[in-house]
């Protein structure tokens, strides 16, 4: 019995892994989207200005955590009047819906370096449960900044119907292929 009490007492003096707070790093960080304008070209934008929480849990991945917030003020498409119209009641309506957010409620392994991240996108005011197809690129140390890092890539079709946004639909793409590249670091 008293080598059983020592034992318990040892595995209770582990160290147990938890979540680690990583911050992201925007320089390193884009969200790039595209759509089909009429059937003649497919332009791009860029969503620059992001912040949130990653919560990274390395030993398992499934029990970490991502909060992201992307202002529309930082949605850009290289032309600035197609900038203002997208931010206008007709599309985004920025003024009353000035971020886009996503957080995650679910983490799966989807295969060796890969994710599912379950979570709770909100567009135009409008929240939907989504799937963030996830490529884990690199978790390890960053030999620049000499300090844990980590990096994903995910892809997500939006159906902007689905959150209200249907100006020109169909005749401009009502599915939009979004692409998310994240770099972090860990917070010391």
């Amino acid at each position: 019995m008293k080598r059983f009490a020592i034992a318990l007492l040892l595995l209770a003096s582990l160290p147990a892994f938890a979540a680690e707070k990583y911050d992201i790093d925007a320089n390193h960080t884009a969200v790039t989207f595209h759509w089909n304008h009429f059937g003649f070209s497919n332009p791009a934008g860029r969503l620059e200005k992001i912040s949130g929480d990653l919560m990274l849990d390395t030993a398992d991945l499934t029990k970490s955590s991502v909060s992201i917030t992307l202002p529309l003020d930082g949605l850009h498409t290289g032309v600035e009047k197609l900038d203002a119209h997208l931010k206008t009641d007709e599309f985004f309506d920025a003024a009353k819906y000035p971020n886009i957010t996503f957080t995650s409620t679910k983490v799966e392994k989807a295969g060796t370096d890969a994710l599912k991240i379950i979570g709770d996108l909100t567009i135009h005011g409008v929240t939907k449960s989504v799937v963030l197809n996830t490529k884990i690129n690199k978790i390890g140390d960053n030999p620049m900044m000499k300090m844990a890092s980590a990096g994903f890539d995910a892809d997500i079709v939006v159906k902007r119907s689905d959150f209200g946004v249907t100006k020109y639909v169909p005749m401009v793409s009502d599915e939009i292929p979004v692409h998310i590249t994240l770099d972090s670091h860990l917070v010391k």
